[in-house]
């Protein structure tokens, strides 16, 4: 069985990523630049690029309305919350945004590359798979960081 359109890169080690989306990441992860960025695929570098960032001030409500409805995305959200012991926390979540609706060769793509991309943001603190909104809702990142 072969696929077509592989253009050379292995899927098992999936796609590149951009000095940029890494850079970016550490922004968010260090110096509380951005509250979110959100990674895409771009299939003619064949590598993770940003598609997009939230400042510092934005809501989990920007965030979310920020993905696409029918496409897959990566994405990294900076949690900051509030401790039972009124301490100030922050955690970082990985989201592996995949539509239930997106196309199947846009899935397996995303799907292919998200180990290697992972690994290459040092730092996150949970990991999140949704197909849909409901399964990275406000209370279930809430529930996942307390």
């Amino acid at each position: 069985m072969s696929f077509r359109g592989g253009g050379g890169t292995n899927a098992s080690s999936g796609m590149g990523v951009a000095d940029q989306s890494k850079i970016t990441y550490t922004e968010l992860q260090r110096k509380k630049v951005h509250r979110y960025v959100i990674f895409k695929i771009d299939e003619k570098k064949k590598e993770v690029v940003v598609e997009k960032t939230g400042g510092p001030a934005e809501s989990y409500e920007d965030f979310t309305a920020s993905l696409p409805e029918s496409d897959c995305r990566y994405a990294v959200y900076d949690f900051d919350y509030v401790t039972s012991e009124n301490c100030q926390k922050s955690k970082i979540f990985f989201i592996a945004w995949s539509p239930s609706i997106s196309r199947i060769r846009a899935k397996m793509l995303y799907a292919t590359s998200k180990e290697r991309f992972r690994r290459e943001l040092q730092g996150i603190h949970y990991e999140i798979q949704a197909t849909d909104p409901t399964e990275m809702d406000l209370e279930v990142i809430r529930e996942r960081a307390n």
